[in-house]
């Protein structure tokens, strides 16, 4: 059996200050979308997806891949988004196994009021806390990890 290679304690602080910042700006985040909009996090990230897709529509599986949710889950939030008429589901005219989620106008309107907000606390949280270098150096960064996650698949 290989030995683990364990975090030496740089390592350790940096990826726990990651965990933590990262479940803690989303708790806030999900609890302000709430608050004022009545969107989970997960859901404003769907009507984001759909507001810059083509025709504001997207199959169900690119839509899963791109919100970053199991199949599962995506259908179970945009159940939630139907009930709300911000989103419907619709056949593929190309393909009659495929699903279309589609944003609706009432789901633009919604998600516009909402992004106004969002975007200053996402100023004031994350944005305006990091160093301008630094936060280049995390964009960086998560690309890197984005790619080594793609290529695992």
């Amino acid at each position: 059996m290989t030995e683990p290679r364990w975090l030496d304690a740089a390592q350790q602080r940096d990826w726990r200050a990651f965990v933590d910042g990262s479940v803690r700006l989303t708790d806030l985040l999900d609890r302000d979308l709430k608050a004022k909009h009545g969107l989970s996090v997960s859901e404003y990230e769907i009507l984001v997806r759909l507001s810059e897709a083509p025709e504001r529509r997207l199959r169900m599986a690119e839509l899963a891949a791109n919100a970053s949710q199991s199949r599962s889950r995506l259908s179970h939030t945009c159940s939630r988004l139907e009930s709300k008429g911000l989103v419907f589901r619709g056949g593929c005219p190309s393909d009659k196994r495929g699903v279309y989620a589609h944003l609706t106008d009432d789901g633009f309107a919604a998600l516009d009021k909402a992004a106004r907000d969002h975007v200053e606390t996402v100023r004031e949280y994350f944005v305006d806390a990091i160093d301008p270098g630094d936060l280049e150096a995390i964009g960086r960064a998560f690309a890197a990890v984005m790619k080594r996650l793609d290529s695992a698949g």
